[in-house]
């Protein structure tokens, strides 16, 4: 398992690369999983299916755009901004909460990569104390490796998901999310059609609101740090930690938390476009461990060090990575035409 996110880098600097030896023995690990996942047999029912898809926004296709002219952290490949054609598909209102990832492992038995390995990343703020055994990231010792860290169990094996059920569920890996979106009959979204969904129909914005900045008072319109980051969380939005989905307001299409509250996978691998020596260096190490792309910042995100709840923002881990602030949402091919 990667190494999380670095949530203490400066606008300029990239986020910690993922160890690729972990990578590699996830997939030794998932020969492990669900086979009922990973054959296909298992499916969720008609009406639960329904209900997803009820909980969805169709997103009209056509040529969108993809990055921006003006990155804010080059090493991630923001820009330069391209076009890309997409299909009409309908897009999740919101993440997938704790409560829709649990029917889904008690109807396939699927156990994810966090349980699998035994722990996963948990936000030293998150804990009891602030403190826990288990190994720090050297580079950003604010993540702790949490025996027993679990979706179920998030800050480990004393606590449970009480009063968390519409929380996003957390401690996923790509692996996870891509079995959870087969046996739905979904599918996780490209960042082609991420970016074009978080803009809700506005033509070039920074946010998925518009232009304006989010400041640590005043404007909060979504779920991400307010204060002096690691130690002093003032939640002047309202959380430390998770939101509940929907606590923000929807876009122009309705869809909730496009920025901040957790990362989202994407269905894509990291790729980087760019001429910079050391960007292309990034790029390389990422496509190592098989990185996969996440947008979309989380609740440990701020402009002074992770400017990364923008949309064209962009950052990836290992398809076995799971942390306390790694979360994902759904997408559905669009109906044919009767």
């Amino acid at each position: 398992m990667a190494l999380p996110l670095d949530e203490d880098a400066p606008p300029g600097k990239g986020c910690c690369v993922p160890a690729a030896e972990r990578a590699s023995a996830s997939a030794a690990l998932q020969e492990q999983g669900s086979a009922a996942v990973r054959d296909g047999s298992a499916r969720a029912d008609a009406s639960t299916r329904a209900a997803l898809i009820q909980g969805a926004v169709p997103i009209g296709g056509g040529l969108v755009a993809v990055g921006t002219k003006a990155p804010k952290i080059e090493l991630d490949g923001e820009g330069p901004p391209r076009k890309v054609r997409i299909a009409p598909f309908l897009m999740a209102r919101h993440t997938v909460t704790n409560a829709e990832f649990a029917a889904f492992c008690a109807a396939t038995g699927h156990v994810t990569d966090a349980e699998r390995y035994g722990w996963s990343f948990v936000f030293v703020g998150l804990l009891a104390g602030g403190a826990a055994a288990g190994r720090r990231n050297p580079d950003a010792p604010w993540w702790i490796a949490v025996d027993g860290a679990t979706w179920d169990h998030p800050e480990g094996p004393a606590t449970t998901l009480d009063r968390r059920e519409a929380h996003p569920v957390t401690h996923v890996s790509w692996n996870d999310a891509a079995a959870y979106a087969a046996w739905a009959g979904a599918r996780l979204p490209s960042e082609a059609e991420w970016e074009h969904a978080a803009r809700g129909g506005l033509a070039d914005p920074r946010y998925p609101w518009g232009d304006q900045d989010p400041g640590d008072a005043g404007f909060l319109p979504c779920n991400i740090w307010q204060g002096r980051f690691p130690d002093h969380d003032t939640a002047a939005d309202g959380y430390r930690g998770t939101a509940p989905v929907g606590s923000f307001p929807g876009n122009g299409y309705g869809l909730h938390e496009m920025s901040g509250n957790v990362w989202e996978w994407s269905a894509d691998p990291f790729r980087v476009r760019s001429l910079k020596k050391a960007a292309r260096q990034r790029a390389r190490d990422m496509a190592a461990s098989d990185a996969k792309l996440l947008k979309g910042g989380s609740f440990l995100c701020h402009v002074s060090y992770c400017w990364r709840y923008r949309i064209a923002a962009r950052t990836g881990n290992a398809p076995d990575n799971t942390a306390s602030h790694t979360g994902f949402r759904i997408a559905f091919d669009a109906p044919a035409a009767a």
